[in-house]
């Protein structure tokens, strides 16, 4: 089964785990997807599907885009996005790809454009500190200050200063999906992810080292305490 899919961030809320404790989750309006192209090794040189999320009139595709879906006979969409797979003999064009691909308990990986800040100064960029606000200085509290000694006589690159801030693509690994509901087409997601309010997501299940729930029986836990 494929573990990615296209979403929508909804919002966010706050459910309880069955121990009562607040959990701060992130909705998302995941899929249905649909498999819109199948990349092979023999073709393309590598091995992957394209999915498509979202419904859009023809009138704001182009020409080329729009052969493109009435050539496997499919419905306009408004994203398109390259999942890597292994093997691609399960998959097929028009094959649908639901949210209940995953199930409370999975860690994935959200990848989505931040919301755009504009040009923004050290102190909101970088998390810098302010200058003292005494001794003349009212007008340097949220100045830089100095980028530099008389030694090397130059900046360095990567030198943290101001300019344009966010608008960029952010993958944020490892979250934990708290709750499903393939009715409704809708994940939970513990905390928040990257993205404005119906900005797009795209979820692949995570790369990294997931914990192991190991099942104790009961029958063991007893001879423990005898």
């Amino acid at each position: 089964m494929l573990k990615s899919i296209i979403g929508k961030k909804v919002g966010m809320t706050q459910v309880f785990d069955d121990k009562g404790n607040l959990i701060p989750v992130t909705v998302v309006e995941a899929g249905p997807c649909i498999i819109t192209g199948v990349r092979t090794a023999e073709k393309d040189g590598y091995t992957a599907v394209q999915l498509g999320f979202g419904d859009v009139e023809e009138k704001k595709l182009v020409k080329s885009q729009i052969g493109y879906f009435k050539k496997n006979n499919l419905s306009p969409k408004k994203v398109l996005n390259e999942v890597k797979v292994a093997d691609t003999a399960p998959f097929s064009i028009g094959q649908e790809i639901k949210v209940d691909a995953f199930k409370a308990g999975d860690y994935v990986d959200v990848c989505a454009l931040t919301k755009g800040r504009g040009f923004a100064g050290v102190i909101k960029r970088h998390n810098f500190g302010q200058q003292p606000r005494t001794h003349g200085q009212s007008d340097r509290m949220r100045a830089r200050g100095s980028s530099g000694g008389q030694g090397p006589q130059k900046l360095f690159k990567g030198m943290r200063m101001s300019g344009h801030y966010g608008n960029e693509y952010v993958t944020i690994q490892k979250l934990l999906v708290v709750n499903v509901d393939p009715e409704k087409n809708l994940m939970l997601i513990k905390g928040s992810v990257p993205a404005v309010k119906t900005g797009t997501l795209f979820i692949n299940n995570t790369i990294k080292k997931v914990p192991v729930v190991r099942e104790v029986k009961a029958d063991k836990k007893a001879a423990k305490k005898k």
